[in-house]
């Protein structure tokens, strides 16, 4: 199974792209990982938060095959504990799934046309995260879920 965390626009922040080289590297221990990018869209200022969506939506929904399996990191996800996230993850291979996306959107969200295409949305938390540093919370996350099905010291309860 290959996993990608698909993502809108480079980050900017160093402390997340440093927390996030840790966890990419202890996440392909366990799988075949990819971190993407789609470049910000351009002349984003001039255009409504719904024509960005729009716009960023088509670049999004141009990634996906048809077999793939997509998740969205939205607020209105359904939240999961960790130990929750590992059993759909360990679900996951078993159903054979090839291709994983986790996609986390631009700052206003996703396009009602990708919100159909998905198979499921994900909140990591009540609270709102930027869309940049929710990146390391997931990988974090994800990495977690990996220990917890190996029975690895790292998650404790």
């Amino acid at each position: 199974m290959k996993i990608c965390l698909l993502v809108i626009g480079k980050t900017n922040k160093p402390y997340v792209n440093d927390g996030m080289a840790v966890f990419e590297k202890r996440i392909k221990r366990y799988t075949n990982f990819e971190y993407r990018v789609i470049p910000d869209i351009k002349k984003a200022g001039s255009l409504s938060p719904i024509q960005l969506k729009e716009k960023e939506g088509e670049k999004l929904l141009a990634t996906f095959g048809s077999n793939d399996y997509v998740v969205l990191l939205d607020e209105k996800g359904k939240q999961l504990t960790s130990v929750k996230f590992a059993e759909e993850i360990e679900k996951r291979q078993i159903a054979g799934t090839k291709q994983w996306f986790f996609v986390v959107g631009g700052a206003f969200g996703f396009s009602d046309a990708v919100y159909k295409r998905a198979n499921a949305q994900l909140s990591l938390s009540k609270m709102t995260f930027s869309h940049q540093l929710i990146r390391l919370v997931f990988l974090e996350q994800l990495y977690r879920g990996f220990s917890i099905l190996r029975n690895e010291p790292y998650h404790n309860e």
